[in-house]
């Protein structure tokens, strides 16, 4: 026993100096990632988590509480400068105080969620806001701990939200806390999407990097630049880390062509997101019926060369974003009823990649097939697909409103899941090694390279995926969220595909990688509950009494036996 106590004390004596920690779990539940301990070691200032879940509310808040609880000491293990307090806003019994404390969260950032309480009396509304502010020298950011995400159980949107936690609270200390913001253009000269148009992204990706919109128009330097080695040398490298490329509608010529494709081959990183056919709900405003034509935009020779292909057709889908249509008029008021419009694809991502993994739904408007080629050495990853109740129609095609009239035919929607946008990673072969001649090629103030170093760029079938929707107001115009439908009034998950797509490209610290993590949701099957309830109360209430009567049986004879 001495021994033991004397084994006892070193092991804690040794634990002064030496901190580790063992993670028995099956999934790794209790281990952090090396990026996020990298970063967390290299705080050099208090990061302060104000958490609103203090209170009275479900236990499946209270498990959301308790797990932010122990990711934070999980944090606090490897870094001093981690300080957190659990706050309830509905504290104050003065209701003009507790809505005062609602309003300044809301306006810091923090959407609240209605909940239906039972009590005794028999139920009652309890707003939470299951979510913190996160200060870090002088600045502050609002999280939101609870996921969004249609149509999915509430226990999977929890378990869902706890899988995130690492991410969503390591991904803000890194926005509050990086130097240096890597830099993103916006190209323009094309036809793309307006500064209006991209307002909401870009204001969301301006948190992590320094946002910028540069025309090409056959400028060489436009995404490039010289420095100087030394008196004789110099070198060409990138202004960008990335560059995005949303919904063009006029032809690229070829030297626009070669400077991207250039800056592809210096390591840039590309976001890809193209309308391969016209299409627009404008002229159908007028009449009931327009026509899907090809979007020429001379890109299909490089996108192929990459390693894909963008189909000029249209995807219809069953599982379809509904539109507003007037179907009548009473006393003078127009009637509006919704119909699902199966050009407008709601996609529910399903592959487990960081991109991609626990998001929302995402919205779609006319979006086209993507196929992916044999292309030596570059990696294909399918990162959205249509629903398993889909089709294709190729172009030119005849949009109506009178599908709307009636009931689709399950028939036709017969294809499953259909790619539409796909994530390439590798080595790229320029689209001009063998176009050019040799004079321009061996020019070092082009600096021509043939063949580009491991890289990254996303394809997405549809422009429209990256663009909000416009308020107009008082002669004002301003960006809805991205992803808001002002129609329906639903959230979409759009915002966050952006985000997590360039996140992933330009991901210097490995971060994104933390969204692939899984915490299995081991859950209790209600059917065979329902089904085998009697057998299990008798199991947890009769067996036990009877257990305990037979062991009493037992020793009564064993003593009688022995001492007798």
């Amino acid at each position: 026993m001495g021994f033991g106590l004397i084994i006892i004390l070193l092991l804690n004596v040794i634990g002064n100096y030496i901190f580790t920690r063992f993670d028995l779990t099956a999934e790794k539940r209790y281990s952090l990632s090396q990026p996020t301990k990298l970063m967390l070691k290299n705080l050099d200032d208090i990061v302060y988590f104000q958490i609103y879940l203090e209170g009275e509310f479900p236990a499946g808040f209270k498990r959301l509480q308790r797990e932010t609880r122990e990711m934070l000491d999980q944090f606090r293990a490897y870094s001093e400068n981690i300080q957190y307090e659990f706050i309830n806003p509905s504290a104050s019994t003065d209701p003009k105080e507790r809505n005062d404390v609602y309003q300044l969260l809301m306006e810091r950032g923090l959407s609240p969620t209605d909940l239906q309480v039972k009590t005794n009396e028999g139920s009652s509304q309890q707003i939470i806001f299951p979510g913190a502010i996160v200060s870090y020298k002088g600045k502050d950011l609002p999280i939101e701990l609870l996921m969004s995400q249609m149509g999915t159980p509430p226990e999977e949107v929890l378990n869902n939200s706890i899988q995130n936690l690492e991410f969503n609270l390591a991904n803000t200390i890194r926005k509050l806390s990086v130097l240096r913001k890597p830099k993103v253009a916006f190209i323009e000269g094309h036809g793309e999407l307006s500064i209006m148009e991209t307002a909401d992204i870009a204001y969301a990706l301006s948190e992590y990097y320094s946002i910028e919109r540069v025309e090409v128009a056959g400028q060489l330097n436009s995404l490039t630049e010289r420095k100087n080695l030394d008196s004789t040398r110099t070198s060409i490298r990138n202004k960008f880390d990335a560059i995005i490329i949303a919904k063009p509608d006029t032809v690229f010529d070829e030297k626009d062509k070669f400077i991207i494709d250039q800056f592809i081959m210096r390591g840039g990183k590309v976001l890809w997101m193209i309308d391969p056919v016209f299409a627009s709900m404008d002229s159908i405003q007028f009449s009931d019926a327009t026509v899907g034509v090809i979007n020429e935009l001379n890109l299909t020779d490089q996108l192929f060369n990459y390693g894909v292909r963008l189909n000029t057709n249209l995807v219809m889908d069953i599982s379809a974003l509904p539109i507003p249509l007037k179907t009548g008029d009473m006393g003078g008021a127009p009637q509006i009823e919704f119909f699902p419009w199966y050009y407008f694809p709601v996609l529910n991502p399903l592959q487990d990649h960081p991109i991609v993994k626990n998001l929302n739904a995402i919205k779609t408007e006319f979006i086209s097939s993507i196929d992916t080629l044999d292309n030596k050495g570059i990696q294909k990853t399918i990162l959205l697909t249509s629903s398993q109740y889909s089709r294709t129609v190729n172009t030119p095609v005849l949009i109506s409103l009178e599908i709307l009239q009636k009931e689709p035919d399950k028939r036709l929607y017969n294809k499953h899941h259909i790619p539409v946008a796909v994530l390439l990673e590798g080595k790229f072969q320029s689209l001009f090694w063998n176009r050019i001649p040799p004079e321009i090629r061996d020019n070092k103030d082009i600096g021509f390279i043939a063949s580009s170093e491991p890289g990254k760029m996303i394809i997405v079938g549809d422009g429209d995926i990256i663009k909000n929707q416009i308020r107009n107001q008082d002669s004002q115009q301003s960006p809805y969220p991205l992803g808001y439908d002002r129609y329906t009034g639903q959230t979409f998950g759009n915002k966050e595909f952006i985000l997590n797509a360039m996140n992933y490209l330009i991901d210097e610290n490995g971060l994104i990688s933390i969204r692939s993590r899984e915490l299995k949701l081991r859950l209790l099957d209600r059917t065979k509950i329902k089904e085998n309830k009697l057998f299990w109360q008798l199991v947890n209430t009769v067996f036990p009494v009877v257990l305990i009567i037979i062991m009493g049986i037992i020793l009564y004879y064993l003593r009688r036996k022995k001492y007798a």
